[in-house]
């Protein structure tokens, strides 16, 4: 089916539309800042997971990573290549297995890596260990982001390290951006290297984790290249590893909606669409931000949920479908009145948000889909009853 890549006008249900053009322009840029700073850059699953679209990933990256058994499984058995494996805890039940689907497996302590190792070891010889550390420092604002707040679960402190690694551990992983500029990699590498440099003549490589954001519009990748060229120069011995999630799939595509309803209370109008933002857009509600609405405007509330007189007509908050009294956001204004039936786009809808996505209340899922650079559009999946069934057995 042909579709309008402006307006969706050929679509009547939820979906979440990829388009591929706006993929591959991605891929192509971080593919550039690979080779030009050689570093390694990999897909982290915990952002992007539609492994109908590994063929075309696999046209400019050779790695993903992953922080579970069933990521592991995904991109050993589907992208087509072992995983370089972080998680908080492995269990005995699933080390041997995570082992065997990875290249790269990283310990978030030294009492897992001392209780693990050799099993991960004997499941696959060729693996490589590590262990991620903590610099202390992070810029991330929204504490439910920040990897390196006071207290933190992650990683293991410089004072805890001992002055001679053990031979088994190869490298260190340090993840502490978040959707972060080149500026802030600079500045956190600079405490990176401050704590723990000591130890880098020990190592094969490290693994600067996700959060670099190069596919924004205005991020300095002249600056992230000439960062990493300095650190290759500073240590020739180290790969580097890269392993952003958002920077892949950022603004490649929206999730298309349809009104359903429009109510009002005391002077609140509000589109009741088929789709949620708590089960659908989670992030919106848990980082928390205002999405941007195609053909919108976005008005600013204040801390009471009113907004300024004078803004016009056509102001709208927009609900979810779900029973959650929370499942809303507001406000944005659009040109006209809204009606039944007709799309509501939100922007920027795959990174995160489809690998987040839930099924409360048994609402109808969107479907996925990929559309090719002619409007060509591909439904990847399509959900219903039994989807649902199967979460419930």
């Amino acid at each position: 089916m042909k579709i309008n890549l402006t307006t969706f006008e050929e679509l009547h249900h939820p979906v979440y539309v990829l388009e591929e053009s706006r993929l591959r322009r991605n891929l192509q840029l971080i593919s550039q800042v690979s080779q030009a700073a050689d570093a390694e850059i990999i897909l982290a699953f915990k952002a992007f997971a539609l492994w109908k679209t590994f063929p075309i990933f696999r046209e400019y990256i050779s790695a993903t990573t992953a922080s579970s058994l069933s990521e592991a499984r995904l991109g050993y058995e589907e992208f087509g290549s072992r995983t370089h494996t972080f998680s908080p805890a492995y269990t005995d039940d699933e080390i041997d297995e995570i082992a065997r689907c990875s290249s790269h497996l990283t310990f978030n302590s030294l009492s897992q890596w001392q209780r693990l190792a050799d099993r991960a070891k004997t499941a696959n010889p060729s693996i490589s260990l590590g262990v991620r550390v903590n610099p202390e420092y992070s810029e991330v604002e929204t504490v439910l982001y920040n990897p390196c707040a006071p207290g933190t679960r992650f990683g293991v402190l410089n004072s805890q390290l001992p002055e001679q690694l053990p031979s088994s551990i190869e490298g260190f992983h340090c993840h502490t951006l978040c959707e972060s500029g080149p500026d802030v990699f600079q500045r956190t590498l600079a405490h990176i290297e401050e704590r723990f440099s000591k130890w880098f003549p020990q190592l094969k490589w490290i693994n600067f984790g996700g959060g670099h954001l190069m596919t924004r519009n205005d991020y300095d990748t002249s600056l992230l290249i000439s960062i990493l060229q300095d650190f290759h120069r500073r240590y020739p011995h180290l790969h580097v590893i890269l392993e952003p999630g958002s920077a892949f799939a950022w603004q490649t595509g929206p999730l298309v909606s349809q009104v359903v309803d429009v109510v009002e209370n005391h002077g609140v109008r509000t589109a009741i669409l088929n789709v949620s933002f708590t089960c659908h857009m989670p992030d919106c509600l848990e980082m928390p931000y205002h999405p941007a609405v195609r053909f919108a405007r976005t008005i600013e509330e204040d801390a009471e949920g009113r907004i300024p007189d004078g803004q016009g007509e056509h102001i709208y908050r927009l609900g979810g479908c779900s029973c959650l009294s929370g499942d809303f956001m507001g406000r944005w204004q659009f040109d006209h009145e809204l009606k039944v039936g007709e799309n509501v786009i939100f922007e920027d809808m795959i990174h995160y948000t489809t690998v987040k996505t839930n099924m409360f209340n048994g609402i109808t899922h969107p479907s996925l889909a990929l559309a090719h650079a002619d409007g060509e559009l591909e439904v990847l999946r399509q959900y219903g009853y039994e989807d649902y069934r199967s979460r419930m057995d």
